[in-house]
């Protein structure tokens, strides 16, 4: 089974009333706070249908990006890491997330140099290695510390770089199974995935790059059909959510959950 692609547990946070303050490349409009609500039902749903745990925390209001629970940690099956956040304002959402991962693990180390920041968003866990983006929010000396945590449990990183303009590594890309990417051409061009097997994102439609592969499904935004026939063509079942209000936050399908197998 793959430990990168099948899971028995997930974490996610409801969102927060102060999320129509969270931060944003570009202002798109004011999320729909009970939308965002309903979009976020379906795809925790989702989850369960898999036969995963879920947990669901409560919302942080103090924090208005807090429902993108994934930059706050790394999970792997031997243990979590509390991630650095390149975003000042998100850097309390690691503390908060900490206590929850050492109730599930065994093992929980932390990401610490005041020099070193890393989020979730920009790496991308396969069989074979770790690959994370350097990104406006992750740092040369994040990923380094990241590298040494790591190390211990069997794990090697490679550092690659987010293209220009795109928030994290994932907002272009995702991984669909053991062998198998789901990438934008401007990410893929790069040479990054050598290697793997990749399938290209449709002209137009990059916004659905950001899938998560969770147990027997590939769940992806709703409102790219392309990308779905292609998903659909090469034999994955996809469900489709409702992610029209977290994209205005740069927020996608791998961001609103932690997704692990503890040991």
């Amino acid at each position: 089974m793959s430990f990168s692609t099948h899971f028995t547990h997930a974490i996610t946070r409801r969102s927060a009333a102060s999320i129509i303050k969270g931060l944003r490349a570009v202002d798109t409009g004011t999320p729909d706070l009970a939308l965002i609500q309903s979009h976020h039902d379906a795809y925790i749903a989702t989850l369960r249908e898999t036969g995963a745990t879920v947990v669901e925390l409560p919302a942080l209001e103090a924090f208005p990006d807090s429902v993108f629970v994934e930059d706050t940690a790394l999970c792997l099956p031997q243990g979590a890491v509390v991630m650095r956040p390149g975003a000042p304002t998100r850097l309390g959402e690691a503390a908060e997330m900490a206590p929850h991962l050492r109730a599930l693990y065994t093992q929980v180390v932390e990401i610490t140099g005041t020099d070193s920041f890393i989020e979730g968003g920009d790496i991308l866990v396969t069989e074979k290695e770790i690959l994370v983006g350097r990104s406006a929010r992750t740092n040369a000396a994040g990923i380094a510390e990241l590298t040494r945590l790591v190390a211990p449990w069997g794990h090697t990183v490679r550092e690659v770089h987010t293209p220009p303009g795109v928030l994290h590594f994932k907002t272009d890309c995702s991984l669909l199974d053991a062998d198998t990417v789901l990438s934008t051409t401007r990410l893929s061009a790069s040479g990054c995935f050598k290697g793997y097997k990749l399938i290209d994102i449709p002209d137009g439609e990059e916004a659905a790059a950001n899938t998560i592969r969770f147990n027997e499904f590939v769940l992806m935004p709703a409102g790219f059909p392309k990308t779905r026939d292609r998903l659909t063509a090469a034999g994955f079942t996809v469900r489709e959510i409702g992610n029209t209000e977290c994209a205005k936050l740069d927020g996608g399908m791998s961001c609103l959950s932690l997704r692990f197998s503890p040991k």
